[in-house]
């Protein structure tokens, strides 16, 4: 695993000092979140596999979000990559609405688990949500072009960490039958989803159409 991390990160700087190479601007495309990096002990990056998969999520965009992309700090670019590298479910249909209503699925079925004394509901579900699926496109496309600024998507890195990383946390607690810690974990989780989407979601159901 040590091993594997190792070279993931060789990666990573390789993509920094080699900004010139002109592979369909390699470092903006990596947003798209349309890359198949497996996060386990076993996987390595495949190179032609990952070109052709950020080829096809590239010809996805519209021109004004891939100039705004293509714009982004190369900082941006690797942190929104290690984010995205930590999942190994890629969709080609569902869209962002989808998947976070899988991962309110998970959620609830985490809560169901603490409150039944079911680690392994528990454990299950807390894995589930942190490896949620990525949507069609990945993520930038469903975040509005308002959003797409080093300024906004800096703050996805401490949001991961707190819903994706406590996440994690949880399912160890549960394996280990710390049913108690598992729950402690439930309210950093939470907060980290509704400042989330206070940033790149309007209140659901609101329309800035209607008088």
């Amino acid at each position: 695993m040590i091993q594997q991390n190792k070279k993931f990160m060789n990666f990573l700087s390789s993509l920094k000092t080699n900004k010139a190479k002109p592979f369909i601007s390699l470092t903006a495309a990596l947003l798209l979140g349309g890359f198949i990096f497996v996060s386990n002990a076993n996987a390595e990056p495949d190179i032609s596999k990952l070109k052709a998969k950020l080829q096809s999520q590239i010809d996805l965009m519209k021109p004004e979000l891939s100039t705004k992309v293509k714009g982004l700090s190369t900082d941006t670019k690797m942190a929104m990559m290690a984010i995205l590298a930590m999942h190994n479910r890629y969709s080609d249909k569902a869209t962002l609405r989808q998947v976070m209503l899988e991962v309110l699925q998970d959620y609830q079925g985490i809560v169901m688990g603490i409150m039944t004394d079911s680690s392994e509901m528990a454990a299950d579900s807390a894995r589930r949500l942190a490896n949620h699926r990525i949507p069609i496109g990945g993520l930038l496309p469903y975040l509005g072009l308002e959003n797409i600024t080093d300024e906004r998507l800096s703050v996805l890195e401490t949001f991961n960490d707190t819903v994706e990383g406590n996440s994690i946390k949880l399912a160890k607690a549960a394996d280990e039958g710390d049913m108690a810690k598992a729950a402690s974990l439930l309210a950093p989780i939470t907060s980290g989803c509704v400042a989330c989407h206070g940033v790149f979601r309007t209140k659901p159901g609101v329309s800035d159409l209607l008088k």
